[in-house]
């Protein structure tokens, strides 16, 4: 059972069940692996380290379906075609997986979550044969490129997706990994087919009418309308920072204390958590801590007076390392989407570093 995204943000992603149909009682009962609670005591510092813990939970389908309705996310349905063996030894797996002893997991974003849960259980039941039908297919999509198409609604998660994650979100995914999103699960698990070449799905019909805006589509990313930002912001205050170093200054001062505070929080999520996607990232050499050493400068040029001693060379180390950040991007060695911060902020490292720096 697959359900759309909602308006949450953690309903951004899509969801998925495993419904089983008591064949004497013709009771229903979900399999819902997506299931947490805000208000455990450690709930927030286990997210903030990226060590959440999520549970199975089986309850009847009309309680489960009762919640997408209200939300006003469309749900499907696909029957699967199994042996009745396979069927009964899934459904028992499942129960015995739901017992409060065994139903808590350890929940990973993108390699461990409520839809790859689904996807194990399913291929279990199938002997292996859903991966090794999709692991050796791509469509190209990466983890950030999933991410941020699903995020885009929301513009302050799909920017932090975009500026969060490392370059170990934009290798290409197999199939087989893709199914980390519900929908794209759904899509696959409908071209798997058995051994004589039956498919494994013998129909798919619609439970509950999407009403929310649709599922989102992907979107290429304008890099070149970023650089025309960068190089525009960059000409002006490489201009202005000559004949207007006060106003300058002024306009630099929340750009380095707004670069200081994302390098932070980038080497935090790097050094200090789990949230293994984000980390050795490349936006460290745009945005980085470096920028906090500026500011006493930066406000003294305010106030009328010499930047200080010390203010020339970090400007020029800011801006170099922001140059490292570009010729990063062109190595093969772990590369890093992220062409389009480039083109923006490097720009403006530079035309800060033109501006102020004292000839």
């Amino acid at each position: 059972m697959t359900m759309l995204p909602g308006e949450i943000f953690w309903e951004r992603f899509g969801h998925d069940a495993i419904v089983v149909v008591d064949p004497d009682t013709r009771a229903a009962t979900s399999y819902n692996f997506g299931f947490f609670d805000l208000d455990e005591p450690d709930f927030t510092s286990r997210f903030v380290r990226g060590d959440m813990r999520y549970q199975l939970v089986a309850l009847p389908v009309d309680q489960d379906l009762a919640t997408y309705d209200a939300e006003g996310r469309g749900v499907s349905i696909q029957w699967l075609d199994l042996p009745a063996e396979d069927a009964r030894q899934l459904a028992a797996a499942l129960a015995e997986n739901a017992r409060p002893e065994n139903a808590r997991y350890r929940y990973d974003y993108f390699l461990d979550n409520c839809s790859t849960r689904v996807r194990d259980a399913l291929d279990r039941a199938l002997h292996g044969r859903m991966r090794s039908q999709l692991e050796g297919r791509s469509q190209g999509n990466t983890y950030r490129s999933e991410a941020m198409r699903l995020a885009s609604p929301e513009f302050w998660m799909w920017l932090g997706f975009d500026i969060g994650l490392g370059p170990a979100a934009d290798v290409p995914l197999a199939l087989w990994d893709e199914a980390f999103v519900p929908m794209r699960l759904a899509a696959a698990l409908a071209e798997v087919k058995h051994t004589d070449g039956r498919p494994v799905v013998r129909g798919q019909h619609e439970i509950l009418a999407h009403r929310l805006a649709p599922e989102p589509e992907e979107r290429g990313q304008r890099w070149w309308l970023w650089a025309m930002w960068g190089l525009a912001i960059g000409g002006a205050s490489a201009w202005a920072g000559r004949r207007y170093p006060r106003g300058t200054a002024a306009v630099a001062l929340p750009f380095w204390t707004l670069s200081g505070v994302v390098g932070v929080l980038l080497l935090f999520l790097w050094l200090g958590t789990e949230h293994r996607f984000a980390w050795t990232n490349h936006n460290l050499f745009l945005l980085n801590p470096l920028a906090w050493l500026l500011l006493p400068g930066a406000v003294r040029l305010l106030l009328g007076r010499k930047a200080g001693a010390w203010f020339d060379t970090v400007l020029v180390l800011v801006a170099t390392l922001a140059l490292v950040g570009m010729f990063a991007h062109w190595l093969p060695l772990a590369p890093q989407r992220n062409a389009h911060w480039i083109a923006l902020l490097l720009p403006i490292h530079l035309g800060l570093l033109a501006g102020l720096r004292r000839r």
